[in-house]
């Protein structure tokens, strides 16, 4: 089958091949990928950001999230038959999404959202977990909260929007002038044009920041934060955790912590927290997230699609930060739903 692999980490390190179709696993489902979708963290793993803690033996096949048909099921596969329509982001180390054909564990995987085609799907599953472990999971999120969401129009930030005004919460955005009209439909009580103003001077008492931007702009996070309240990155400095989550040995949480060491240092000196954020594969919360699609309290913001021999292509255009909106899906037929 034709896949985009990782012969060598590095910008120059991917290329399309062919390769063997997936083993089919006892606990698998063999997927007939029909969308994927590019994220940030297809860069990271290709470049090997995290490979003393993510062990990628190359050559390895890219792509974290998937929408397909079912063609196959393991013997103890339960609740998926062939022909189901499913989508997912296959767990670390079993990713491979930029392929004809991918075998995940039945866990990973949950049925596509009713409401949306495949291609649509494609573009949740990454961003929808992630913004559900942030919000629901670490932060707690209630009713009446104020949450700040760094760069609103993006993939991640634009699900992180309409998730936390589901929860009830206030939320702020950071975002150009031109997607103001997409944020504020998606939820958005307050923007922040990040050309014009700095968020820091006009923003405070928040109980979250999500951060997709690192560096000085987490720093200026912290300074908007209540008392106590609690600022995620997903872009880092990582912290002890992230190694505790990835099953790392211990001498590598310590690492972290001298990593990310000056921004806990920062936070504690302002009485409040940091933490960086990790998302992890799961089927369940991917049917109550495509319950909320269905409902039409999500929806997926999408920017534009490439055919899959482009996804090369794709991934350039991400990172060349062309993006105006949402997720570039890649495609490997036209979608007819």
């Amino acid at each position: 089958m034709k896949a985009f692999v990782v012969e060598k980490y590095g910008k120059d390190g991917a290329r399309v091949a062919e390769v063997a179709e997936p083993t089919v696993g006892g606990r698998d489902v063999l997927v007939k990928v029909s969308a994927t979708s590019i994220n940030p963290l297809d860069k990271m793993v290709r470049n090997g950001e995290f490979k003393q803690l993510l062990k990628y033996k190359t050559p390895f096949v890219l792509g974290h999230d998937v929408a397909g048909v079912v063609t196959q099921v393991g013997s103890a596969v339960r609740g998926f038959s062939v022909g189901d329509e499913v989508y997912a982001r296959p767990r670390d180390l079993r990713i491979g999404g930029f392929a004809e054909f991918i075998a995940i564990d039945q866990d990973d995987v949950a049925p596509k959202p009713a409401s949306l085609t495949l291609q649509e799907a494609a573009a949740v599953p990454l961003v929808a977990l992630a913004a559900w472990q942030v919000l629901v999971d670490r932060a707690h999120v209630k009713p009446g909260q104020k949450v700040l969401i760094h760069a609103g129009a993006g993939g991640l930030g634009s699900t992180v929007i309409q998730l936390a005004k589901h929860l009830g919460a206030t939320v702020a955005t950071t975002a150009r002038a031109d997607s103001e009209k997409l944020v504020r439909s998606l939820g958005a009580d307050v923007v922040v044009d990040y050309t014009k103003e700095d968020f820091s001077k006009v923003l405070s008492g928040y109980d979250l920041v999500l951060d997709s931007v690192g560096g000085a702009n987490l720093e200026k996070s912290l300074t908007v934060l209540k008392p106590g309240g609690l600022a995620i990155s997903v872009v880092g400095p990582p912290d002890a955790g992230f190694a505790k989550q990835l099953g790392a040995p211990s001498f590598m949480g310590a690492v972290m912590n001298i990593l990310s060491r000056k921004v806990r240092k920062q936070a504690k000196s302002l009485g409040v927290r940091y933490e960086f954020f990790f998302m992890q594969a799961n089927g369940s919360q991917l049917r109550k997230l495509g319950a909320l699609y269905d409902s039409g309290k999500l929806r997926p913001v999408i920017d534009r699609t490439f055919p899959f021999g482009q996804t090369l292509e794709a991934m350039a255009y991400v990172e060349q930060g062309r993006t105006k909106a949402g997720k570039v899906v890649v495609a490997m037929v036209p979608d007819n739903g």
